[in-house]
C-alpha cells in the first residue's frame, strides 16, 4: 500500500474546506431566542392539551383546596410506597366523594323523568284540567281559568303547547344524552389522573413553582403565589359553604309546602347554587311540580318567593363577602371576580375570576404602591 506523499496530502487539505469557528452571538440574542422557543413551545402545548384544559385546571383547584387534607392522609400511611399509595388512595376517595352523588341524583332524575314523561304523554292526549283554584283568585282568576280551558285543557291545543311524541327525536335525544355523559366521564377520569399526578408531585412542582417565581420576580413572587393559593382556598371553601346552606334554607321550604321528592330537590338546590344564580332554575320547578301535583297556587309561589330572596341575598351580598374576606379582596372585586370570571371561563371562572383580581390587587399593593 502506498504512502501518500506530502505534497499529495498539502494538495488535499487545500479542497477540503476547513470548519469555521462559530460566530459570536449576543447574550440579548440568544435570551430572546431563547424566550421565543420557549413562547412558541407553550402556545403549541395548549393548542394540543385545549380540550383537556377544564379537567386539569378541575383538578388544580381540588389539589390546591385539599392540600391540607391530603398531608394529614398520607402522613397516616407509612412504608415504601406510600409516595404512590396515598395520593392513589386520595384520589380514589375523592372521586367517590364527586361521582357517587352525580350518580344517585342522576338515576333519581332518571325514574322521576320516566313519571313525568307519562304525565306528559297524558296530559298531551286527554289535555290539562283547569286547577279548581284558579277560578277564586281575584280580579284575574276568571280570565285566567278562560285562557286555561282554550289552550291547555282541549287536547290539540295542549299537545301544541307541550309538543307533540315524536320517536325518532326522543332516540337522537337519547343518542346525543349518552354521548355526551361518556363524554364528561372521560373528561371526569382524565381530571382524576391529573390530581393524582398532582397529588404525588405536588411538593416538587410547589418548589419548582417557588424557586421560578423567586428567579423571575424575586421575593415578591413567592408572596404572590401564596396569595394566589389562598385566594382558590377561600374562594372554593367560601363557594360551597353558600350553596350548602342556600340549598338547605330552600330546601326547608320544600318539606314545609309539601313539594313532592324535596329531599332531591334540595340537593340539587345546593350543586345548582354553586353556580351564580343557578338555583333559580331548581326552585321554579319545584313550585311547578307543587302546582301540577295538586299543590296550592299560594304555597308555589311562597316557594318561589322564598327561593327568590334567599338566593338574591346569597349570591349578591354573602357569597362576595365570604369569598372576599378569605382571599382578602374587597367586596366588590370578589363580587366581579365570581360573576366576571364565570361569563368569561365557566364554571371553573368562578374560582379563577377571583385568583385573577386577588393577583392583580396583591400586584399592585406590594409592587406598584410605594410603602411608607
Amino acid at each position: 500500500m502506498a504512502v501518500p506523499s506530502r505534497s499529495d496530502t498539502g494538495e488535499r487539505s487545500k479542497r477540503t474546506p476547513s470548519r469555521k469557528a462559530p460566530l459570536p452571538i449576543d447574550g440579548r440574542v440568544r435570551n430572546a431566542s431563547r424566550l421565543t422557543l420557549a413562547l412558541l413551545l407553550v402556545a403549541l402545548s395548549l393548542w394540543v392539551a385545549w380540550d383537556f384544559l377544564a379537567p386539569i385546571g378541575w383538578a388544580v383547584v381540588i389539589a390546591i383546596t385539599t392540600w391540607p387534607l391530603y398531608l394529614r392522609f398520607s402522613s397516616m400511611i407509612a412504608g415504601g410506597r406510600a409516595a404512590s399509595l396515598a395520593p392513589l388512595l386520595f384520589t380514589l376517595i375523592t372521586g367517590v366523594v364527586l361521582f357517587v352523588p352525580i350518580l344517585l341524583t342522576v338515576h333519581q332524575v332518571a325514574q322521576d323523568g320516566a313519571a313525568i314523561a307519562a304525565s306528559l304523554n297524558h296530559y298531551r292526549t286527554n289535555g290539562v284540567p283547569v286547577p279548581d283554584w284558579m277560578q277564586h283568585v281575584p280580579v284575574l282568576g276568571r280570565h285566567a281559568a278562560r285562557w286555561w280551558s282554550v289552550n291547555l285543557a282541549d287536547a290539540k291545543a295542549a299537545a301544541e303547547w307541550l309538543g307533540s311524541a315524536d320517536t325518532k327525536n326522543d332516540a337522537a335525544m337519547t343518542r346525543a344524552l349518552g354521548s355526551q355523559v361518556l363524554h364528561r366521564t372521560f373528561l371526569f377520569v382524565v381530571a382524576m389522573i391529573a390530581l393524582f399526578v398532582l397529588l404525588r408531585n405536588g411538593a416538587w412542582m410547589a418548589n419548582r413553582m417557588l424557586e421560578t417565581a423567586d428567579r423571575l420576580l424575586g421575593d415578591p413572587g413567592e408572596r404572590l403565589a401564596s396569595k394566589m393559593v389562598d385566594a382558590v382556598r377561600g374562594t372554593v371553601g367560601g363557594t360551597v359553604a353558600v350553596a350548602v346552606v342556600e340549598g338547605a334554607i330552600i330546601g326547608a321550604a320544600y318539606v314545609v309546602a309539601g313539594v313532592p321528592n324535596a329531599m332531591l330537590l334540595m340537593v340539587l338546590t345546593m350543586a345548582f347554587a354553586m353556580l351564580p344564580l343557578g338555583a333559580w332554575a331548581i326552585f321554579t320547578l319545584a313550585s311547578v311540580l307543587l302546582v301540577l301535583q295538586g299543590g296550592s297556587a299560594l304555597a308555589a309561589a311562597g316557594v318561589f318567593g322564598f327561593g327568590a330572596i334567599v338566593m338574591l341575598i346569597g349570591d349578591t351580598f354573602v357569597w362576595p363577602k365570604i369569598v372576599g374576606d378569605a382571599a382578602r379582596m374587597p367586596f366588590l372585586a370578589a363580587l366581579i371576580g365570581i360573576f366576571g370570571g364565570a361569563q368569561a371561563f365557566g364554571l371553573i371562572g368562578l374560582f379563577l375570576g377571583p385568583v385573577i383580581l386577588a393577583a392583580l390587587l396583591s400586584v399592585w399593593r406590594d409592587w406598584l404602591v410605594p410603602q411608607n
